[in-house]
């Protein structure tokens, strides 16, 4: 078989994790929640917001992003 130009598609099956937030932490996501809301006129519970969050904090590291690379 011929090598095609896209690679194979990453694992996407999605995992399920549950954790424990401290009070302060929960209160701050709910208003973050809000705030997502007045800017984009759509309300997104937390548990959809969290994942995108963390997606971008993890790609703005640039640190972790170097490290992640030299494995």
């Amino acid at each position: 078989m011929a090598e095609i130009k896209l690679r194979k598609l990453p694992e996407r099956t999605p995992v399920k994790m549950s954790i424990q937030l401290l009070p302060e932490l929960a209160e701050a996501l709910q208003e973050y929640a809000a705030a997502y809301e007045a800017s984009y006129g759509r309300a997104e519970p937390v548990a959809d917001l969290v994942p995108a969050m963390l997606a971008s904090f993890l790609e703005s590291d640039r640190e972790f992003q170097k490290t992640r690379r030299q494995k």
